[in-house]
This record gives C-alpha cells, sequence and structure tokens, in this order.
C-alpha cells in the first residue's frame, strides 16, 4: 500500500496502487513531522502567524486588543484540543498556559485546502469548505471543483517562501484567507473524491520523484458526510458489513467509512466535543449521500443532526 494510513477504514483508498518499497507518504501528522525535518518548522503555529503580518506571540506577552485565539504552539494530534476564544484580559489571565500562543481573531470562510507541491511550488490544488453543526461537529463537508484564486495567490507565495525545496502534499488551514495551520501531509478522508486510483497514482508518482502527471480535467464538486452520535460510557458496535455494502451500492455514493474501533474505549478515540463519529460517507451527489447516512443511522439509533 503506497501510503502510511494508521486508520482502517481508509486503507480501501490506497489498497489497489503499487508503490515502491522505499516510499513513505504519511497521513499522520506525527509522521511528517518525523520524515521532513528540513520544513517540519511549518507545524509552529506561531511563526506560521507571524510569517503571514499576523498579530501573535506566546501566552506572557500581552495582547494589544481583545478578542484573541488561544491555541497550542504545536499541536500534531487532538483535533483542535485545548484552543478557544479569549474574549478579554480576564479570560486571558485565567487562561493563560505555558506552550500556548494567541493570534488575532481572523473572520472569514474557513476552508481546508490540498496542495500537490514540487520543489516549493504548487501544481494543484483542491479546496473543502465545512458545515458545522456546534462542538466541533460537522454535517458535511464540500469539496469543489473550482479554484479560489485569492487564496491561491495568498497561499502559493507562503508556499515558495517557507517550503523552498519540498515536494509532497501540503494541507492547509484558512480563515478569511489567512493560514491558521500547515501539514506535510493531505486529507485522507476523500481521496474517492480528488480522482480515485488516478489520484493516488499521481500522489505515488510525487513522492516517487515523478513530479505531479495528475489529468484533471474531469473534476467535480463532492460532499463527504459525517455521522456523529452522543458521547456514551460504551464503545457502538459497526454496522453489519451486508448494510455497508447496501449503503455503498446506492447511486452516486464513492466510500462509506466506519471511523471508529469498536474493541477500543470511547476515551480511545480522538473526537471532538460535541460529538462522536461513526461514520463517513463519500458521494458525488449531495441527496445520494443524505440518503445513504440516513440508512447508516439506522443502525446506530440516536445519531446527532443538523
Amino acid at each position: 500500500m503506497p501510503v502510511c494510513e494508521v486508520d482502517p477504514w481508509r486503507y480501501q483508498f490506497f489498497e489497489q496502487v503499487p508503490c515502491p518499497d522505499h516510499v513513505r507518504i504519511p497521513t499522520e501528522d506525527a509522521d511528517a513531522w518525523a520524515w521532513n525535518p528540513a520544513h517540519r518548522h511549518v507545524y509552529d503555529k506561531l511563526q506560521v502567524a507571524l510569517s503571514q503580518g499576523l498579530a501573535a506571540a506566546p501566552h506572557g506577552v500581552t495582547p494589544p486588543h481583545w478578542p484573541v485565539f488561544s491555541k497550542p504552539v504545536i499541536n500534531l494530534k487532538g483535533m483542535g484540543r485545548d484552543s478557544r476564544l479569549l474574549p478579554d484580559a480576564h479570560a486571558y489571565a485565567a487562561g493563560e498556559t505555558p506552550g500556548h500562543i494567541w493570534v488575532e481573531v481572523l473572520e472569514g470562510d474557513h476552508v481546508s485546502t490540498d496542495v500537490a507541491v514540487v520543489d516549493g511550488h504548487p501544481r494543484w490544488w483542491r479546496h473543502a469548505t465545512g458545515r458545522p453543526i456546534g462542538g466541533g461537529v460537522f454535517d458535511y463537508w464540500t469539496i469543489h471543483a473550482g479554484a479560489l484564486p485569492a487564496l491561491e495567490a495568498h497561499a502559493g507565495g507562503w508556499i515558495a517562501s517557507q517550503l523552498a525545496g519540498y515536494t509532497g502534499m501540503v494541507n492547509l488551514e484558512t480563515i478569511g484567507g489567512r493560514i491558521i495551520e500547515a501539514h506535510l501531509r493531505f486529507a485522507d478522508q476523500w481521496p474517492d473524491l480528488y480522482g480515485g486510483n488516478d489520484w493516488v497514482r499521481a500522489l505515488v508518482g510525487l513522492y516517487s520523484g515523478g513530479g505531479w502527471t495528475l489529468p484533471d480535467e474531469q473534476r467535480r464538486d463532492g460532499y463527504s458526510l459525517a455521522l456523529f452520535v452522543p458521547h456514551a460510557a460504551a464503545t457502538p458496535r459497526h454496522p453489519p458489513a451486508g448494510l455497508v455494502r447496501e449503503v455503498l451500492a446506492q447511486p452516486g455514493v464513492t466510500s462509506v467509512q466506519v471511523t471508529f474501533h469498536e474493541d477500543r474505549a470511547p476515551e480511545a478515540h480522538a473526537m471532538p466535543p460535541g460529538g462522536f463519529r461513526v461514520a463517513i460517507v463519500n458521494a458525488f451527489d449531495l441527496a445520494a449521500g443524505h440518503a445513504a447516512r440516513r440508512r447508516l443511522a439506522g443502525w446506530f439509533g440516536q445519531v446527532i443532526q443538523a
């Protein structure tokens, strides 16, 4: 399998494409940090902010205005754990934490972007936006076929200045067109919506030294629909394989991921405070995705809905 993937529900995206034994393609930030010593500085969120001229500093330096957003300077795992808004000086004094930074509050669209980079130059972009429910829970993400020229111009310049000599995938989280996080990997939740095996072959070529070769003229919008249940004392059970096959067979549906380990305790899973994610349905047709998710939801009983 060409990709170093720790989540078994995502093996389906990569197991059909061969890869040279010496090539390692990360999907986890810990692996990406370890395997890219020359470029791991992009995981420092303080430097990411300062490199774009944003107001930011470590805790201990008093912000000049309120509110500010607080987060760990580096957080390789945890789905935004310990990040929070600090509305005033009182909240800041009560919440000062070693190893945390504050940064000015940004406004605008929150976009997740995957970029294929060759020697520090972007060669391919895909952007995704989510529909949040609250508590870190998302209803679904739209993986857009179209470009975002202003974001790509800013982020492309940042990549050229910060990642000279780097070849591989980069994932950027942006708000209002400004980068809040950078990762030396890609979002492994929806390769099927990027182009399936053709995209994975291009990914292997990128890490094998062959540049970026994806023929991408037929891209279209895709949708990744999450299914959440309330947090509970016990881990849910996986749906029957026959039900998953039935859902996957619906027209317009491209994949079904059951996104938890039923033999592990709930607290052993990294989940947002608002819910426990049990499945993801990817589809090129949003209505088909909703219907497929409803079919799965019947197995789990009580679910969190928008």
